[in-house]
């Protein structure tokens, strides 16, 4: 059994790092901000005066005029780290600078960048936080020549997290959109000096029972779930502030300076609904997303969006009532990160049978337990439901007081592509870094490495009308299919021709980046690894960044990887504007694009060997460092001048 005092203990070892002490910039702790305490009472919502113009559900036929407004500062300020980026890889035959420059004015005709950070638990969150930081300007050697995508991060406008994705994504935006150099910097993710420790002490779970009770306590009838308990004890680890930072919330990150000022992509995080009554989800299950504005989903079923900033305000055919009083801080930044991760209260639940736990916890999760019962463990309750009596005809909760949210990737899509491909959001590429356990037992293979299995969920999706909402997708091949031609072990790009897919419009290209061992041996288990000393962590990191990087294009046989990834960013981008398609970038297409070819027999065990030089965690002396040696034999291969 895993005791959730030996978690807690640990799990500091667990955040985002960034590479090794001897290669980090110095940086001032004034740097590491945290994000803004905006929730008027705590954990617990509180009624507060509206606003002039009063709340209101939206229609989701187009992005809210807060997204829209912010997008008009975001792609301008994508342009020049784009062409830092695009000049540094250096396409042959391409003048990435001069395209850039002679259409920034006009940035529709540019391309448009998102990034999607899987599940599966802790092992997502790290692997995830190894391309993070490769992908950032901000880290060392990130930047140093072609074979580097430093500056893809800045370049990006959208960033997408599910599970233990989102706790990358929510971890780094909920402290001011700070980088993975910074928080092993300061190697404090957790509670300031002289907060509530995490351990297992009477004051650590008070703390936990007392403002989940407040919440409950609270004016406006907020009925409370396991998520509740799991949300508080995510956010002592993922918030830099004392007690887990109770006022904490998702909308504060509107008013951060690097997201205000669009100097940071727009940070989405996704749940799903789960009916009344429903036990098992399926592809029709309405996607819910998290950003800095709002919650909502454009799928037909529900097709609206709150105001985030007023969630448990009590909404009513999609207007607050004159009579009702505005609620803020129900919308929790630990809450909103639980909600897309409550597979994992299955923690938390734990601790009702932990003989060192204090009586007082244990007999509060089986109160909940007894009220709620087995079924309905993993639901994060979101009462009272802002949707009640919106949309009638296909909204599955409107008739109900009760909104009732799972865990993201409960549907199989466990890679967030869903709120990337809405055609109004216009993305041309998404890089999809897939740490999913797809290959767990029976079967004879290595467990919990990554099939495609994601992306086949979300092909099927956008091939089912009654759902797909106008969103196109790239043709995805069969689950043994990626297996029998190493689609999941290599990248693959999907959807290279714009003609060629499923639904109506345009989809991006997807950019598959299924995590394989590089350098480590990364594929641990979602719920038995539940703590990393510092070591495995940062050998965790350091195959994520291998794996997003094919070790700064040392892989054999992927020694153009970072000039593809150039051509993959552009290609929509020279469709819309009729410039003609380099040679270079139809040589990249012909190997990394999947062709059609099927192979659908099943396949023999996979039991993947290490990519490259296996780094060593026995003797404690791993470390993450941006591939040094890779950066010699790159510049060797391509002729560059390494500095």
């Amino acid at each position: 059994m895993v005791h959730i005092h030996n978690i807690q203990r640990k799990i500091s070892s667990v955040a985002m790092c960034a590479p090794p002490k001897a290669r980090i910039r110095p940086v001032q702790l004034d740097v590491y901000k945290r994000a803004t305490n905006q929730a008027p009472h705590g954990y617990a919502p509180a009624e507060v005066d509206c606003p002039s113009t009063r709340p209101r559900i939206r229609k989701a036929d187009k992005l809210s005029k807060s997204e829209t407004d912010w997008l008009k500062s975001r792609r301008p300020k994508t342009v020049d780290p784009m062409r830092e980026l695009l000049t540094r890889i250096n396409i042959d035959g391409f003048d990435a600078g001069k395209f850039l420059d002679d259409n920034r004015d006009n940035t529709t005709n540019l391309p448009n960048i998102g990034i999607a950070f899987s599940g599966g638990g802790y092992r997502a969150m790290l692997n995830g936080a190894g391309a993070l930081a490769a992908f950032d300007n901000r880290t060392p050697n990130a930047t140093n020549g072609a074979s580097q995508l430093g500056g893809l991060l800045q370049a990006s406008t959208y960033i997408a997290g599910l599970s233990g994705g989102g706790w990358l994504v929510g971890s780094i935006y909920m402290n001011n959109f700070t980088s993975v150099q910074t928080i092993i910097d300061h190697n404090e993710p957790g509670p300031e000096t002289g907060g509530i420790q995490i351990l297992n002490t009477a004051e650590y779970y008070g703390n936990l029972v007392d403002t989940v009770t407040d919440k409950k306590d609270a004016v406006g009838g907020f009925d409370t779930s396991f998520t509740d308990y799991w949300a508080r004890a995510l956010s002592f680890q993922f918030i830099n502030a004392s007690d887990g930072g109770p006022g904490y919330t998702w909308s504060s990150i509107q008013d951060d300076a690097d997201f205000k000022n669009a100097d940071a992509p727009f940070p989405i995080l996704i749940a799903l609904e789960r009916a009344p009554g429903q036990a098992v989800l399926s592809l029709n299950s309405t996607n819910v997303e998290f950003n800095p504005f709002e919650m909502g989903s454009f799928d037909p079923t529900l097709y609206g969006f709150a105001p985030l900033k007023y969630l448990g305000s009590n909404f009513s055919n999609g207007e607050l009532p004159d009579n009702e009083k505005c609620v803020r801080g129900f919308d929790n930044g630990g809450f909103v990160m639980g909600t897309s991760s409550s597979l994992f209260n299955q923690i938390i639940l734990q601790v009702k049978d932990d003989s060192e736990a204090p009586a007082l916890i244990k007999n509060t999760l089986q109160s909940i337990l007894g009220a709620l019962g087995e079924n309905d463990d993993d639901i994060a309750d979101y009462t009272p439901n802002p949707f009640q009596g919106y949309n009638n005809r296909t909204n599955p909760s409107s008739n109900s007081n009760r909104l009732t949210l799972v865990d993201g990737g409960e549907d199989l899509q466990n890679i967030p592509l869903n709120p990337l491909i809405q055609p109004s959001r216009e993305v041309d590429v998404i890089f999809a870094i897939d740490s999913s356990a797809d290959t767990v037992a029976p079967t004879d293979s290595a467990q919990n490495w990554p099939n495609g299995t994601s992306l086949v969920a979300t092909y099927e999706r956008t091939s089912n009308a009654t759902i797909q909402n106008n969103t196109a997708f790239p043709y995805i091949p069969d689950t043994n299919t990626f297996v029998n031609l190493g689609l999941n072990n290599r990248p693959t790009f999907f959807g290279c021709d714009s003609g060629n897919l499923t639904g109506r419009g345009v989809s991006p290209i997807i950019v598959y980046l299924p995590n394989s061992p590089y350098v480590f041996f990364s594929n641990t288990s979602t719920f038995a690894k539940l703590s990393y000393n510092d070591t495995e962590r940062n050998a965790m990191i350091q195959n994520g960044y291998e794996v997003a990087t094919m070790g700064n294009n040392t892989r054999a046989g992927y020694e153009d990887w970072t000039t593809c990834v150039g051509c993959a960013i552009i290609s929509r981008s020279l469709n819309r504007t009729n410039t003609k398609f380099p040679d270079t970038c139809q040589k990249c297409f012909d190997k990394y694009c999947w062709n059609g070819t099927r192979a659908d027999h099943t396949p023999s065990p996979y039991w993947p060997e290490m990519i490259l030089e296996e780094v060593n965690v026995k003797n404690g002396v791993a470390k993450f460092v941006p591939n040094v040696i890779g950066l010699a034999v790159a510049a060797a291969v391509s002729g560059l001048l390494m500095i």
